[in-house]
């Protein structure tokens, strides 16, 4: 029996993020479609139209998308792509998605000192909060890499949960700075950043990873708690093409009736609200375990 590991006697989980980055990435230097180096000291123009095209286009057709199969979905939000484009990151709040924060912009967050990085990560909630009304939750490091002291600092201003962990299919909780605190892992090879961003990848074949994927985690679930995470961005999975794929992705997942389609936090707070039924994780020191570990 699962009637205890998810809500309403659910089987499994599925949560989908979109990261809102356009603003957020260096005038120069961010990697995109356009393979040819530009000279150094060129603002690279026509880069950052793949960006724009993320909030021009992408989070609208995301959002439309999501609207059509009812899933609500967690949106990590860099703190200058929300002050750059204050009426999308209302938007994606205004229509029932939560926003996290996904740091002040595109920079190695871990190299900051202790007082700097807290400086870092409080910039991009006072963003958030002013922009949407709603203060994050959740935290997205740059690239998935937590520094030695983030864990404590976000527990520290009220953060309830991260992502930034890829070891396992299911939350878990930690006590760090001695309460608990909650991990809901993400997942690289279902991320569309990784799926469509190398040679040789289709569209049709990430359909098929995300069903087969699904399949297999549904089967578990009938004896242990599963959570299933798709990442999306929105400049890659924003394309016309891609929301197809996506579309019929939704239409064939949604067939199953005991699925919780979650948002992270309401993952997270489920997990801190049922300690007795989480798993329970106990790490060395980050700096000793080469994990995002407790407080030391």
């Amino acid at each position: 029996m699962t009637a205890h590991l998810w809500p309403d006697g659910a089987r499994m989980a599925v949560t989908v993020s979109m990261q809102f980055e356009a603003g957020g990435q260096p005038i120069s230097g961010a990697g995109g479609p356009i393979t040819e180096p530009i000279l150094s000291g060129f603002p690279d123009l026509g880069q950052n139209s793949f960006y724009e095209y993320g909030a021009r286009e992408g989070v609208p057709r995301i959002l439309d998308l999501l609207d059509k199969h009812s899933i609500p979905m967690t949106s990590f939000m860099i703190g200058d792509a929300v002050r750059r484009h204050p009426k999308i990151a209302a938007e994606i709040v205004a229509r029932g998605h939560e926003a996290g924060a996904h740091g002040r912009r595109w920079e190695r967050q871990y190299q900051l000192s202790r007082d700097d990085e807290a400086a870092w990560i409080a910039d991009s909630v006072t963003a958030i909060e002013e922009v949407t009304g709603t203060r994050p939750t959740g935290y997205n490091n740059y690239w998935i890499r937590p520094g030695v002291n983030t864990l404590e600092i976000l527990q520290e201003q009220g953060f309830r949960y991260h992502i930034d962990d890829l070891s396992a299919d299911e939350p878990f909780l930690q006590r760090i700075n001695g309460e608990p605190f909650a991990t809901v892992p993400y997942s690289v090879h279902l991320n569309d950043i990784a799926s469509f961003d190398f040679p040789g990848f289709s569209p049709a074949d990430y359909e098929q990873q995300l069903i087969d994927e699904f399949d297999q985690l549904y089967d578990e679930g009938a004896h242990r708690r599963t959570m299933m995470v798709i990442g999306l961005h929105d400049r890659l999975s924003g394309h016309a093409s891609r929301v197809r794929v996506l579309d019929r992705v939704f239409s064939r997942l949604r067939e199953r009736g005991d699925v919780w389609w979650a948002r992270k936090d309401q993952i997270a707070q489920w997990t801190l609200d049922h300690p007795d039924t989480a798993t329970w994780v106990d790490r060395d020191p980050a700096p000793i375990s080469g994990l995002p570990g407790r407080s030391h």
